[in-house]
């Protein structure tokens, strides 16, 4: 009998509006574990910012980096870095038009310029601090995932430059830089292969612009009461607000718990 599988995104869906954990979701996901079913978060956050999280759920297993960089128990079961061409070419193109970026790696974050505001009211939004200054970062560990610092208005000049890249707005000041196949999707296909699940048996719960493939991967995809109204449209089930109990009564109603 194959086991079931549920992934969460983080911000808005974990977390509530003031980046914490309501009780009744904890209690929920305690009762997902008891009930024999595995319990993984997918994000667009790297690993080092979500520790907590972790630790806080008792959760081992993730799939990070909007697909980038997944881990079960423990263990590193799929990573898709950038080459260092590819990062090259996007921080001469960024350069020219002065938008700063973030490499992300699994443990730390370097940032190309000091003190843009830009950064500061992104990283404010995560409750994280500014990243360290390093424009070379790319060239000493392996980048899974870069944050292009720029106005929406502003992206589309780098989709007609980078046809081998994704870009995800996920604040009004920043957008995820992904390769063309990458996603939490994608990240999730190779966790369920690694596990031997079957897709009947998937579920997920996200809200934001980078949860859509997601949620249209998995057999089950529950988008929050809070989440984007081009998201729930691709949902099986909305369910209520992240702080209106919407995991606990989303999983109610899934029969999961």
């Amino acid at each position: 009998m194959s086991k079931k599988i549920v992934f969460f995104d983080i911000d808005g869906t974990l977390l509530d509006h003031d980046k914490k954990i309501p009780v009744s979701t904890k209690e929920a996901i305690a009762k997902l574990k008891e009930n024999g079913i595995i319990v993984a978060i997918a994000t667009g956050r790297a690993p080092f910012m979500f520790r907590e999280i972790l630790e806080e759920l008792d959760i081992q297993s993730f799939v990070s980096l909007n697909g980038q960089y997944a881990v079960y128990n423990g263990e590193v079961i799929h990573e898709q870095p950038y080459s260092e061409q590819q990062m090259c070419e996007l921080v001469t193109f960024s350069k020219d038009h002065n938008h700063p970026l973030v490499f992300q790696s699994s443990d730390e974050m370097s940032s190309t310029v000091l003190d843009h505001p830009h950064i500061l009211e992104g990283m404010s939004s995560l409750k994280r601090e500014q990243p360290n200054v390093d424009e070379e970062f790319y060239k000493k560990k392996p980048v899974y995932q870069v944050l292009l610092f720029n106005q929406n208005y502003e992206q589309k000049k780098y989709e007609e430059a980078f046809d081998y890249l994704r870009f995800v707005r996920w604040h009004e000041f920043s957008c995820d830089v992904l390769p063309q196949n990458g996603s939490k999707a994608h990240g999730i296909e190779q966790f369920i292969q690694h596990l031997n699940i079957n897709w009947e048996d998937t579920y997920a719960f996200g809200d934001g612009l980078n949860d859509i493939e997601m949620i249209e991967k998995v057999n089950y995809g529950v988008v929050m009461g809070n989440g984007e109204d081009v998201v729930k449209e691709k949902a099986y089930y909305v369910t209520s607000d992240v702080a209106e109990d919407g995991i606990k009564k989303g999983l109610e109603k899934l029969n999961l718990i």
